[in-house]
């Protein structure tokens, strides 16, 4: 057989064929005097086999050391292994179509998923509630709640084998209790109004109360408790936050979220 014919035999193509020879996969046949090389049969039963490794999964080094394994012990090994590789992959696709589940539910709910989508249940749930609260609000949505929703999904993207024990808790707060949610709001509006003020501005001192005043005593424990820090060091992740926001923001969130030893000053009566 000529290697074209060889191939078709097999199902496979001449380039790959020539592939495993380069490899050393498939031994090669000298050449005939007329320049073409011969194959036998028993080149295509060994390339039939190498087809069918291949199709269960394994690399071509794995066939390689099949191949030269006369007793088949180093092939049940590999089958082992590529058999957990693919209960792995199972596993990885089964959560993923749970996650995609949860995102179809929320758009036939909702009619749209939110800017920040995909995100984790607990974290869309948690976006639904603040789209609910926002509605229910006059005038347009503070342009903080956007951010904070786009640096939650950001927090929770970088950590995604963390505590959620703040997530969930700021999800329970806001579901169940509807002034909590005023109060979060009016912090954001308060936020939003500190845009174009200077960094001694009287609001700001204000503006951080209103942020500590909407924090829950729960949600504040679990983030410290994720956290295990004081949040006064700095870097670089630190440095890109606070470039988005306005200077008197900025001493706003520092003498709250940054400070936590300033929440009992600031909600001292």
């Amino acid at each position: 057989m000529r290697i074209g014919e060889l191939a078709g035999v097999v199902g496979v193509t001449a380039r790959a064929v020539r592939h495993y020879h380069r490899i050393g996969l498939l031994p090669e046949p000298p050449r005939q005097p007329n320049g073409y090389r011969e194959y036998t049969l028993r080149d295509a039963v060994e390339l039939a086999r190498i087809r069918r490794l291949t199709e269960l999964g394994l690399s071509l080094d794995e066939v390689k050391d099949v191949l030269a394994d006369d007793a088949g012990k180093d092939f049940v090994e590999i089958l082992a292994e590529l058999d957990a590789d693919l209960a792995r992959q199972e596993e990885a696709i089964r959560e993923r179509r749970v996650r995609l589940g949860h995102l179809l539910k929320q758009a036939e709910r909702t009619g749209r998923l939110p800017a920040e989508a995909p995100v984790s249940p607990e974290l869309a749930a948690l976006f639904v509630t603040m789209a609910r609260a926002a509605a229910r609000l006059p005038g347009p949505e503070p342009a903080m709640a956007a951010k904070e929703r786009e640096l939650l999904a950001l927090l929770e993207t970088g950590s995604p084998g963390g505590d959620r024990g703040w997530l969930h808790a700021m999800g329970q707060s806001l579901s169940a209790d509807a002034e909590a949610v005023r109060r979060t709001y009016a912090a954001y509006a308060r936020m939003d109004a500190l845009a174009e003020a200077a960094e001694d501005d009287p609001r700001v001192d204000e503006t951080a109360r209103a942020i500590v005043g909407s924090i829950p005593d729960e949600v504040a424990q679990a983030l410290i408790a994720a956290d295990g820090k004081d949040g006064s060091e700095e870097d670089g992740f630190t440095d890109a936050l606070f470039a988005e926001f306005a200077p008197a923001q900025v001493v706003a969130v520092l003498r709250t979220m940054l400070n936590p030893a300033w929440r009992s000053t600031a909600t001292a009566p």
